[in-house]
């Protein structure tokens, strides 16, 4: 059957009709908060540029920390976030040639919540361009702790004022709203006057584990460096000792003013967590840097509890002789630059103490029972602890050569 044509009045009523369904249409649905906090997020960026002064070729990596959290040597912060910028965009025609440069890159680090935070970085260079062996190509890797730190010939950098050279500190703000404020022109800085001189202190232990606290005042470990090859490639010949000078007054630091002068490499001994397979510190399982929100309390020598979770410390350091010997000139006045030494002595004392505060450690009554990770910490911020993924029971599944000696824990009973 023919169907009847439509009057104008008809199609003028579809007309508007049509024009409704589309302005309809066009309307933004109306958006409800649910229970899933991912929904509810809000974040904001930290953006700019990389300015590199230098003749190392590779991978520019850029952390983000915690203000209130450096990492080492400051603090024992770990990054937050990273990202990587690659040598081809970095360099871009002269990746193939070690002219000094500058030169610029843009980076991002997105998804950052209101907050202080500080930027670092490295150059993951790969000295094999251009030097002989021995030499280190590009080996940055996040996801393992024996893999995530600059080797010699790396080049650090950060955000910093640049009428000091002071760490600049970069706070994400909200509006009015609520909504955090994007950070944009932020400058992160590399040059080859922050090249890394040494390797990390890979070391291995020749005592056995056990430290009975009730019987034993001291416990004392020798250190010694050990290389490695391949997917880890550490080759510290020995250890690079100096005193500490935090403000560079040519007088070595004495912080706990018990007559001896502080040393680099600083000693952590800290507590592992119980019944937790892997190499995760107590109250943080995980594995931010950050102490856990619920966890483990100790009793203070003070008396009771404080009722928050501990970070578990043994009084831990260099044993001076025969450091103070090598670290001072024939005159007796210190030695400027670092000194080689082929081994290390630690001692460890059974005291315990709660560093959840760093500034003002408070002791705990008894020692804590339990096993506990060695770290030594560079001047320069590198740290190699023990026990780590080259554990054999660990490195199988990490696709990481074992070593049979980087399974030590200290045991205290």
């Amino acid at each position: 059957m023919k169907r009847a044509p439509c009057s104008p009045v008809t199609r003028g009523l579809f007309a508007v009709a049509f024009a409704s369904l589309l302005s309809l249409g066009c309307e933004s649905p109306e958006v409800k908060p649910t229970a899933d906090g991912r929904q509810n997020t809000r974040a904001a960026r930290i953006e700019g540029s990389l300015v590199v002064q230098s003749r190392a070729r590779g991978n520019a990596v850029v952390f983000l920390y915690h203000a209130d959290t450096p990492p080492p040597p400051q603090g024992s912060g770990r990054p937050l976030a990273f990202t990587i910028i690659p040598a081809e965009e970095l360099f871009g025609p002269a990746l193939g040639d070690n002219a000094p440069g500058p030169f610029t890159a843009p980076f991002a680090l997105s998804l950052v919540q209101p907050g202080r935070y500080v930027l670092r970085g490295f150059i993951d260079a790969d000295t094999c361009r251009f030097v002989p062996q021995p030499c280190h190509v590009s080996d940055f890797n996040p996801w393992y702790g024996v893999t995530s730190e600059p080797n010699a010939g790396d080049v650090g950098g950060g955000s910093v004022d640049p009428t000091n050279g002071a760490t600049r500190v970069l706070e994400v703000t909200t509006d009015a709203d609520g909504w955090p404020v994007p950070l944009t022109g932020v400058s992160v800085s590399f040059a080859d006057s922050a090249t890394v001189p040494f390797d990390r202190p890979a070391f291995q232990v020749a005592e056995g584990r056990e430290f009975d606290t009730a019987s034993t005042s001291v416990k004392v470990l020798t250190l010694t460096p050990q290389q490695f090859t391949g997917a880890v490639d550490q080759r510290p010949p020995g250890f690079w000792v100096q005193f500490v000078d935090a403000n560079r007054d040519g007088v070595p630091d004495d912080a706990n003013n018990d007559g001896i002068p502080d040393f680099w490499p600083r000693v952590v001994v800290r507590k592992l967590a119980d019944d937790v397979p892997g190499i995760v510190d107590e109250n943080d399982l995980n594995r931010d840097g950050v102490v856990d929100e619920e966890g483990v309390d100790y009793a203070r020598v003070s008396g009771g509890k404080d009722g928050k979770p501990d970070v578990v410390v043994l009084a831990a350091g260099l044993v001076p002789d025969p450091l103070l010997a090598a670290l001072r000139d024939e005159q007796g006045n210190p030695r400027p630059a670092p000194v080689f030494v082929p081994q290390l002595r630690v001692g460890i004392q059974n005291r315990a103490l709660d560093a959840r505060d760093p500034a003002a450690p408070a002791p705990l009554s008894p020692v804590p029972p339990g096993r506990y990770s060695v770290t030594l910490v560079q001047s320069t911020g590198q740290t190699w602890r023990v026990p780590n993924e080259l554990d054999p029971t660990l490195a199988d599944a990490a696709g990481l050569p074992g070593a049979q000696s980087q399974s030590f824990v200290l045991e205290v009973r």
